[in-house]
C-alpha cells in the first residue's frame, strides 16, 4: 500500500491496522463508514469499550499521518468516517469510463490487492479476501476491454501482461501475447511468451491449447494458430453506439461509462467480438447495440435495443431498465452484467437462424456451431438430432474448436435428460469427454467450465467437485445465467436449498426473459419442492410447462408437487404427459437418476412421485 500527497509526499501512516483503515475508507469513498463496522473488522476478538478505543487512537494517528491535509481529505463524525471522494485518487476504483484503452493509470497495481496488510484480523482478512475478487474483476474486465477493442500491438501486448499478472491461466490474454508478438514479427518474444505459458497450463495440470511443436517456421505457427485455435476471429462482431440522450441537453448522462461497462461484460463471451463506436466504419459489423437514457430528478431509464444491419437495421431485441440513481460505478456495473446476459442468447439465436437461412456451399465450424444452437434451445426432437449431426461435423472440422465441443457436451446433456439417447451410459460419458476437452482447448471459456461442472454433478454426481467449477465459470463471467442456474442446482443436490434459490433468482433477475427461461424454472422448482413450500413449487412447475411442453425434467418435480398436494386430476394429466416423453420412467429410475446427495430429499422426491401415482418400477 502506498499514500502520497500532491507533492509525491508520504502520508502513509506507521501502524498497519490504521493502514487498513484508510484502505477501507478509500476503497468505499465517498460512502461513509460505520466505527462499529471499522471495529468489527479490525478488532474483532476485542471487547465492545476496548475495540473503540483502538480506533479513537487509530484515527488520532491517521489525522496526523495525513497532516494539513486531513481536514480536507478525513471526514470523521460520531458514528462515522469517510474520505472525500473528490480529493483523492485510488488506482483500483477506475472505471472503464475513466481509462482510455492502453492507459497506464493501472501499471503501479500489482495483484494481490492489499498484500501486505493480510493477517491483521480473521474479519479483516475476510473483508480483504471478497475486496481482492472484486477488484480483480473490475480489472480483469478493463483489460478484456482493452484486448477486445485496442488495434495497438504495444497495448494488446502490454494488456495481456497485466491480465496474466492477474489470472496466470487467462487463456485470452496468452493468445493475445503471443499474437501480439507475432504480429511486431519478434520471433525470440513468441517463444518466450509460448514457454511461459506452456509452464503455466503445466504447472495447473493443464494442456495448453495452442501447439508450437512440429512447426518449422514462426510464419507456419501464424497460420496454424488462425486456423487451430482462432486467436483473431472470436465470431460475431457487435458495435456498442454512444448512449443517447432522450432527456434534453440540460439533463447530464448518469452512466457516462455504460458503453465501456457494457463492452467489457460482452467481451466475457467468447463468441462476441465486442467494438466501439469509432471502429464501426472499417468493420464488416453483425449487430448493433443502440442505447438512450431518460432521468428525472431520483430515476433513471435505460432503453436498450439490438438492431440488425443485414436486415434494413431492423430492431430485433429490445429492453428498458429502471433504476433509482445512485452510485456511478454501481449502477453501471449492474446494468452493464444485466445488458450482456441478455443480449448473449438473443444474438446466439438471431445469428443462428441467419445461418439456417444461408445457403453455405463450405460451412466453417463455427457456422455449423451457431446453425445447432436454436434447436438446442427449442428441444423439438426432430431439429434437436439434426443440431447434434452439425455439432458433430464442425467438431471434426475444427478439432481446435472449444465452443463447438463445449455445445455439443450441452446437447449430450439434454440427449440424456429428455430420455432421448439410445445408450445413456455411453452418452453421459460422451458429454464428460466432450466437456472436458472444451476446457483444455480454452479454460477461460466460463460457459465451458460450467458446462463441465454440470455434467459432473447431474450426470456423473461428483456435485462438490461441480459447485468448484461453476464457482470459476462465474469469476471468468459473472453475466452467465447458465453458470448462476447450475450452481444454484449444486446446491440444491447438497440439500443447500436457500443457497440454490439465491443463485438460480440470479440467474432470473439477470435474464428474465432467457429462452431457456423453462429451464430456470424447473430448477428453481426443486429447492422450493424440497423446503416444502408446494404452492411455490407448483406455480413455477406450471409456468415452465407453459413455456417448453416438450421438457420432461419439467414434469418430475411438479408430478412430486402434485402428489403432495394431492391433486389427483391435474397429476393424473401430468403423469401422462411425462410417460408419453418418458416410457420407461419410474420411482426406482428417478432415484437412480437423481443426483441428490441428502437421503431426507431423495425420501420427499420420492414420496411425492408415488402420492401422484407413478409406479415403483
Amino acid at each position: 500500500m502506498l499514500a502520497d500527497d500532491a507533492d509525491g509526499r508520504s502520508v502513509l501512516p506507521r501502524s498497519r491496522k490504521t493502514r487498513a483503515i484508510l484502505a477501507i475508507l478509500a476503497l468505499a469513498a465517498p460512502r461513509p463508514v460505520l466505527r462499529s463496522q471499522l471495529t468489527g473488522l479490525l478488532w474483532s476478538r476485542r471487547g465492545k469499550e476496548q475495540a473503540f478505543a483502538s480506533l479513537r487512537q487509530a484515527v488520532h494517528e491517521l489525522q496526523g499521518a495525513l497532516g494539513a491535509h486531513g481536514t480536507r481529505v478525513l471526514r470523521v463524525d460520531r458514528n462515522h468516517l469517510s474520505l472525500h471522494d473528490t480529493c483523492i485518487w485510488v488506482d483500483v476504483r477506475v472505471s472503464a469510463a475513466s481509462v482510455a484503452p492502453g492507459s497506464d493509470s493501472l501499471r503501479p497495481f500489482r495483484a494481490p490487492l492489499l498484500e501486505d496488510l493480510y493477517g491483521l484480523d480473521p474479519a479483516f482478512d475476510q473483508w480483504l479476501l471478497e475486496e481482492r475478487e472484486r477488484t480483480e474483476q473490475r480489472l480483469r474486465s478493463l483489460e478484456e476491454a482493452t484486448l477486445a477493442t485496442s488495434d495497438d500491438i504495444h497495448i494488446r501486448i502490454a494488456s495481456a501482461e497485466r491480465l496474466l499478472r492477474i489470472d496466470p491461466m487467462h487463456e485470452e490474454a496468452w493468445r493475445a501475447l503471443i499474437a501480439g508478438h507475432l504480429e511486431s514479427g519478434d520471433d525470440e518474444a513468441v517463444r518466450s511468451a509460448y514457454s511461459r505459458y506452456v509452464a503455466a497450463f503445466s504447472r495447473a495440470g493443464l494442456l495448453p491449447a495452442i501447439e508450437l511443436h512440429a512447426v518449422s517456421s514462426i510464419e507456419r505457427y501464424r497460420v496454424t494458430n488462425r486456423s487451430k485455435a482462432g486467436l483473431l476471429a472470436k465470431g460475431v462482431k457487435l458495435a456498442v453506439m454512444p448512449t443517447r440522450n432522450l432527456s434534453g441537453a440540460h439533463r447530464e448522462n448518469p452512466i457516462p461509462g455504460l458503453v465501456d461497462e457494457v463492452m467489457a461484460a460482452v467481451s466475457r463471451f467468447r463468441w462476441i467480438s465486442c467494438i466501439g463506436d469509432t471502429d464501426r466504419e472499417r468493420q464488416d459489423i453483425d449487430f448493433f447495440l443502440d442505447s438512450a437514457f431518460q432521468r428525472s430528478t431520483t430515476q433513471i431509464r435505460l432503453i436498450i435495443r439490438l438492431l440488425d444491419p443485414h436486415d434494413s437495421g431492423a430492431v430485433f431485441w429490445a429492453s428498458s431498465f429502471d433504476r433509482k440513481a445512485g452510485d456511478e460505478l454501481s449502477l453501471q456495473e449492474q446494468l452493464a452484467a444485466e445488458i450482456a446476459a441478455q443480449i448473449d442468447p438473443e444474438l446466439l439465436l438471431r445469428y443462428g437462424e441467419r445461418i439456417l437461412a444461408t445457403d453455405l456451399p463450405e460451412p466453417t465450424a463455427f457456422d455449423l456451431t451457431m446453425r445447432a444452437i436454436p434447436a438446442i434451445y427449442r428441444l423439438e426432437p426432430i431439429g434437436f438430432h439434426a443440431a447434434g449431426k452439425s455439432l458433430a461435423a464442425a467438431t471434426s472440422l475444427d478439432p481446435g474448436n472449444a465452443a463447438a465441443h463445449a455445445w455439443w457436451a450441452y446437447w449430450h446433456l439434454f440427449l440424456v435428460g429428455q430420455a432421448w439417447a439410445k445408450d445413456s451410459k455411453a452418452a453421459t460419458v460422451r458429454a464428460g469427454e466432450l466437456a472436458e476437452r472444451a476446457v483444455t482447448l480454452d479454460p477461460g471459456d466460463a460457459r465451458a467450465i460450467t458446462l463441465v461442472g454440470h455434467v459432473r454433478g447431474f450426470l456423473h454426481k461428483r456435485v462438490e467437485e461441480a459447485l468448484s467449477l461453476h464457482g470459476k465459470a462465474l469469476s471468468l463471467n459473472p453475466s452467465l445465467p447458465l453458470a448462476w442456474c447450475f450452481s444454484g442446482l449444486a446446491n440444491s443436490y447438497l440439500g443447500r436449498h436457500a443457497d440454490a434459490i439465491e443463485q438460480i433468482g440470479r440467474a432470473q433477475c439477470l435474464s428474465p426473459h432467457d429462452p431457456h427461461a423453462f429451464f430456470f424454472d424447473m430448477a428453481l422448482m426443486m429447492p422450493y419442492y424440497l423446503r416444502r413450500d408446494f404452492a411455490m413449487a407448483a406455480t413455477l412447475g406450471r409456468r415452465a410447462v407453459e413455456l417448453n411442453p416438450g421438457f420432461s425434467s419439467t414434469y418430475k418435480g411438479y408430478l412430486a408437487t402434485l402428489g403432495q398436494l394431492g391433486q389427483e386430476q391435474e397429476a393424473a394429466r401430468v403423469r401422462a404427459r411425462l410417460l408419453a416423453l418418458e416410457p420407461a420412467f419410474s420411482v426406482s429410475n428417478a432415484l437412480q437418476r437423481s443426483p441428490m446427495v441428502q437421503a431426507d430429499d431423495r425420501a420427499l422426491y420420492a414420496d411425492g412421485l408415488r402420492r401422484g401415482g407413478l409406479r415403483e418400477n
